[in-house]
């Protein structure tokens, strides 16, 4: 009934900016933390982002200065701002999302299906 739908992934060239968005919609009664991960070919799963549901963030040392990770609580959203992008970054990336729905009292993690990020000239 919770479903997390990333978008906003592409084709871009190196140097270039892409902006991700992930929205969570279905019966959700709060969200705590959001984060993003993501997995390049032939490599494991690693975190990207997080953000706290008062908006405290924490990024991969190798990613600060270029990735910028947001939310909108009301639109139940997060976003990640990826700038000067390497092809290195190339990956699928995934939303992930701590969920508590109305009648669990229990919080409920939560997988985007991801979007493909490319970066190559």
């Amino acid at each position: 009934q919770v479903q997390l739908v990333e978008s906003g992934g592409g084709l871009v060239q190196p140097g270039g900016s892409l902006r991700l968005s992930c929205v969570a919609s279905g019966n959700i009664l709060s969200i705590n933390a959001m984060d993003w991960y993501r997995q390049a070919p032939g490599k494991q799963r690693e975190l990207v982002a997080s953000i706290t549901s008062g908006g405290s963030t924490n990024y991969a040392d190798s990613l600060k200065g270029r990735f910028t990770i947001s939310r909108d609580n009301a639109k139940n959203t997060v976003y990640l701002q990826m700038n000067s992008l390497k092809p290195e970054d190339t990956a699928d990336y995934y939303c992930y999302a701590n969920v508590m729905v109305p009648g669990t009292r229990r919080w409920v993690l939560y997988w985007g299906q991801g979007t493909q990020v490319t970066v190559s000239s």
